[in-house]
């Protein structure tokens, strides 16, 4: 195994944790950002999909961000007809992020992220030992 491939491939999983965990720190963030007035959507969840992609140079198998889409599921509502964005019927359309879900993901990527740390170590001390090896002889 290449040991360079190895440490690109970890790299790359490390980007794109990364872009993932900040995607939904914003989620969080905006958790309850809601529309200035009835017109106006109010903060629409994000999230982060991925693709796999072979570097043609060195033939490592990496993955990227593909983009950044909005979740399309629907709006909760709250009852509050005093509220600038309420509609006509009294209610406010309410952002569709789900704080605990958001947390649960915000794991997940972390530990992932964690994992590619952890190969990059190993990687990177194969190379070290290598390198003694040979200066050793």
């Amino acid at each position: 195994m290449d040991l360079n491939l190895a440490i690109q491939t970890s790299a790359s999983g490390m980007r794109a944790q990364s872009t993932r965990m900040r995607v939904i720190s914003e989620n969080i963030a905006n958790s309850q950002s809601l529309a200035k007035n009835p017109d106006e959507d109010p903060y629409r969840r994000q999230m982060v999909t991925f693709r796999n992609e072979l570097d043609r140079v060195s033939g490592a198998k990496l993955v990227n961000v593909r983009k950044v889409v909005e979740d399309k599921s629907e709006f909760k509502q709250k009852y509050d007809p005093l509220h600038p964005a309420a509609n006509p019927q009294g209610y406010v359309d309410l952002p569709n992020v789900n704080v605990v879900l958001e947390t649960m993901d915000m794991q997940q990527a972390q530990r992932s992220y964690e994992a590619n740390i952890a190969s990059l170590k190993a990687a990177q001390n194969m190379l070290v030992k290598t390198i003694d090896l040979l200066n050793n002889r």
